[in-house]
């Protein structure tokens, strides 16, 4: 009998509900923590939620990883004498979920991790292309070396509309913060070599600043996989949504352009009014 290839991820891989009814996609939260409160993420509580709790009471999330005996069980969960998994973790850099899942696996010998050294839709993107090599019937074997092969060939990158939620969390100084607010720059925030880094930074309004960069990571480039491409976004205001569409299209004529909405793990960190587009390289 043959298994049927199941794709699984965690609640930071950022796909909307349709995309992973669409692919049959699996995902296990991680644990959103507020102050003494606890959530599911995406299950107990939402990222509208996070920003009416910081700016009421200013307490900025923090994430927990999924544990080992989570995992456990969440595997457990499928027949391992008809289904095989490939589970698609957030970057090891960002998380201990991918080390808590490899450990978990071990148990299980229908289970495979890949560490996608992505967060949010770098993440989703490999799950949805390896969703889709399943539909097609490659093997396990095909789509898990696959996946690997595509790993660093993911580009993804988000400009955030304020520095105080990455100041908040450690990830950038308070005088950094400060000086980006008083200048209104809109840092670039890129994830590269599965670290997180901070390229250029634009000056003006969100809206223009968007435009320039979807110019600068899209024109003049041949490298690009026009297959697909996501926007994944925590705008409260989604009219820029379409502006950014049409100059997309305006540099290379990718056959989807999917649209989703940043979970929790990527809000607690950008904040709202952040926006980022998610594609692969072809090389």
């Amino acid at each position: 009998m043959n298994k049927r290839i199941l794709i699984t991820s965690d609640s930071t891989c950022d796909l909307s509900p349709e995309l992973m009814q669409r692919y049959h996609i699996e995902t296990i939260p991680l644990h959103i923590q507020l102050g003494e409160r606890s959530f599911l993420d995406g299950v107990e509580i939402q990222p509208s939620a996070i920003f009416e709790i910081f700016e009421k009471e200013g307490i900025l999330p923090q994430t927990s990883a999924v544990s080992e005996h989570d995992y456990t069980e969440f595997f457990s969960r499928f027949d391992p004498d008809s289904i095989d998994i490939i589970h698609i973790s957030i970057g090891s850099d960002f998380s201990c979920c991918y080390q808590n899942a490899l450990i978990a696996a071990k148990e299980f010998a229908n289970v495979r991790v890949i560490d996608s050294c992505s967060v949010s839709i770098g993440t989703g993107l490999l799950a949805v292309l390896g969703a889709e090599l399943a539909e097609r019937g490659d093997s396990i074997e095909q789509i898990y070396t696959y996946l690997l092969d595509a790993v660093p060939r993911v580009e993804i990158s988000f400009v955030i509309d304020t520095l105080t939620f990455l100041s908040k969390g450690g990830r950038c100084s308070s005088v950094a913060a400060l000086g980006a607010g008083l200048l209104h720059l809109k840092p670039c925030i890129e994830i590269k070599n599965g670290k997180m880094v901070v390229g250029k930074k634009y000056r003006g309004k969100l809206d223009q600043c968007l435009v320039s960069y979807v110019h600068d990571r899209l024109s003049s480039r041949s490298d690009i996989d026009n297959h697909r491409i996501f926007i994944t976004h925590s705008l409260e205001d989604t009219s820029v949504i379409h502006k950014i569409q049409s100059e997309i299209q305006s540099y290379i004529p990718f056959k989807e352009i999917q649209i989703t909405k940043a979970g929790c793990a990527i809000s607690s960190h950008c904040g709202p009014r952040t926006l980022g587009i998610i594609f692969m390289r072809s090389v």
